[in-house]
């Protein structure tokens, strides 16, 4: 499994021009106007992994899969969106079918591109989309709420849980708080997924920037990660502009070329998929033999029949164990084989929670 990212933001902060460069194509239109993108775009890309190249090649595999993340590219969100302004309604139903929340501010000054709010203030651009977000999601509960109230009069359980828990976001969501502050018990945590929440997603913000500022950033991001330090939100820097042109390169030496010219050690690609993995909590686990090496992607946490799951749910019915390898004894010792002999090789049961970049090979029976 990936997972995906809806990116969103303000019109003319650079979403579709970040949509473009990362995914390297040329499916969203970039203009100077509010709502150019109407229709969410969506485009998918490769998650660089260096690991999986060392492992196929230790492999001899014919073939390596890495996992696939998608962006949706969705329309600029106005004040007013929540009762239907500048399409809203239509745009925020997008934001609830994504993994995350991209948010894009912009962090630049260009008297040439227009701002909705004629001043650069992510702050408060940011302050604009979580508020229309949290407006969505308090009628969405409040219609909910009154609904659950008569089913949980009767003897319906699950109601009457989800209806406390439905309470406590309506208070949260009145004081200005949005849904993912909320602290979870273990078995609340299915029933707030089932609640589909806008700001129950949790948010990366994305601060755009010139190309000067792409290597340290400027007094606008640096207001921007004190916000996110506060809300416990991810942050990344990058700049569109930069993103873009590497994205018209031809190979992989070209571009580190020019991202060694620009002060830069990697894509942005790369550090807003480290982030997104952080935020969602989820960790790489690989398998690897003569056909193909390939990589996932769980939530940390998943047991081992639920990482077998994530290849065929055969492989969860039927599990009977797990042979697994570390990353590190496989690639120090060189092979699947020298590392069994080793000793370095593990036979584990269903109860074994999966590590960031196992090796494993699933035993299951059907």
């Amino acid at each position: 499994m990936g997972f995906n990212c809806g990116i969103v933001g303000l019109p003319n902060v650079g979403k579709s021009t970040l949509f473009n460069a990362l995914t390297a194509t040329a499916a969203a239109d970039a203009a100077n106007y509010p709502f150019c993108t109407i229709e969410p775009n969506t485009g998918q890309v490769t998650v660089p992994e260096l690991r999986l190249d060392k492992l196929a090649e230790l492999a001899n595999s014919a073939r390596i899969v890495p996992t696939q993340l998608e962006f949706v590219d969705i329309a600029g969100l106005v004040a007013g969106a929540s009762r239907g302004e500048g399409l809203g309604n239509k745009f925020l139903g997008h934001i609830r079918e994504v993994d995350a929340v991209i948010h894009v501010l912009r962090c630049f000054e260009d008297n040439d591109i227009i701002h909705v709010s004629a001043k650069i203030d992510p702050v408060a651009d940011a302050q604009v989309v979580e508020t229309e977000l949290m407006l969505a999601d308090l009628q969405s509960l409040e219609r909910r709420a009154e609904a659950l109230t008569k089913r949980a009069r009767g003897t319906d359980k699950e109601a009457t849980s989800t209806l406390a828990l439905v309470e406590r976001a309506i208070a949260a969501l009145r004081d200005g708080t949005p849904a993912r502050a909320l602290e979870l018990e273990t078995e609340e945590k299915y029933l707030f997924r089932m609640l589909q929440l806008l700001t129950g997603k949790p948010v990366l913000y994305v601060c755009n920037v010139d190309e000067e500022a792409a290597k340290t950033g400027n007094a606008l991001t640096e207001s921007v990660a004190a916000m996110a330090a506060i809300q416990g939100a991810g942050v990344v820097i990058i700049s569109a502009a930069i993103e873009a042109e590497v994205a018209e390169l031809g190979d992989a030496e070209e571009r580190n070329a020019f991202l060694a010219e620009m002060g830069l050690e990697e894509p942005g690609l790369d550090r807003l998929i480290r982030e997104g993995y952080r935020i969602l909590g989820l960790i790489t686990f690989f398998t690897a033999g003569p056909k193909e090496s390939r990589a996932w992607t769980i939530p940390e946490g998943f047991r081992a029949p639920q990482a077998a799951g994530c290849i065929h749910t055969d492989f969860e019915r039927g599990f009977i164990a797990a042979d697994t390898i570390s990353y590190d004894d496989y690639v120090d010792l060189g092979s699947e084989q020298a590392a069994k002999a080793a000793g370095k090789m593990r036979t584990e049961g269903k109860d074994y929670v999966v590590a960031e970049a196992d090796v494993i090979e699933f035993k299951f029976n059907v």
